[in-house]
């Protein structure tokens, strides 16, 4: 057998500027819903995924993989989305994978999940009588929101609900990595309902693997009202519980 490898972890120095680095990079992650066209270099990218795949994962299964979309490849698959999510007869042909949402929503992630809406709604002023703006809004997220690279996460079907979470903490490292770059993200679970076409373009074996999310990476667009929607969370008493 091979020899493990053994490398020394480095002592930790821990300021307060590299605390306030990391907090920062986490802190002001948010969904961005409208990029610039300035594009991201390939190495940048690359070194992004380089971080990321650092993340954790069960018996270091590494049980993720992410196909990255520019140019021809990116606008491609818009194309062909957006063409379906145009045509309701088309659209009608075409769910989200079975399990990735629960049959019913219940409180209180329903009311979260109606709230952001609302919030964003409100901020682009579309009112709620507005269904050809809300639809027009919606598919905003099958252009990647203008994004120049579009992420797409896949997994391995045979794979269970322990390597889903590692794929979760490998997407958000990429997110909190970008961050600290300067760049910016939206992950999209919408790209899950249109996971047949996403499959057919990108040539997966839909046997064994699986459309997870996509993720819009770029940079944000300042002037963007859309960008300046924060949503709410939960106070720290509100989801933890101490135990002396």
């Amino acid at each position: 057998m091979p020899h493990p490898k053994s490398v020394p972890r480095e002592p930790d120095v821990i300021t307060p500027e590299s605390i306030a680095a990391v907090d920062h990079a986490i802190t002001s992650r948010r969904s961005i819903r409208q990029f610039l066209s300035k594009s991201v270099p390939k190495d940048l990218i690359e070194e992004i995924l380089r971080v990321a795949s650092r993340s954790p994962s069960g018996s270091n299964t590494q049980p993720w993989r992410v196909h990255v979309l520019t140019g021809v490849s990116l606008q491609g698959l818009i194309d062909k989305i957006m063409a379906t999510y145009n045509d309701p007869e088309q659209a009608a042909q075409h769910k989200t994978e079975e399990g990735y949402y629960p049959a019913k929503w219940e409180s209180p992630y329903a009311d979260r999940r109606r709230q952001v809406g609302l919030d964003l709604y409100s901020l682009l002023a579309i009112g709620r009588e507005e269904k050809a703006r809300m639809h027009a809004q919606q598919g905003r997220n099958y252009a990647f929101f203008d994004a120049p690279v579009g992420l797409i996460f896949t997994i391995d079907r045979r794979l269970g609900r322990g390597s889903w979470m590692d794929c979760g903490m490998f997407q958000q490292t990429i997110m909190i990595a970008a961050r600290a770059r300067g760049l910016d993200t939206c992950p999209q679970a919408a790209f899950n309902h249109f996971h047949r076409i996403v499959s057919a373009h990108l040539g997966l074996d839909d046997e064994t693997e699986m459309v997870v999310v996509g993720m819009a990476l770029g940079y944000a667009d300042p002037d963007a009202i859309d960008n300046t929607l924060l949503s709410d969370r939960e106070p720290v008493s509100g989801f933890a519980r101490f135990l002396d």
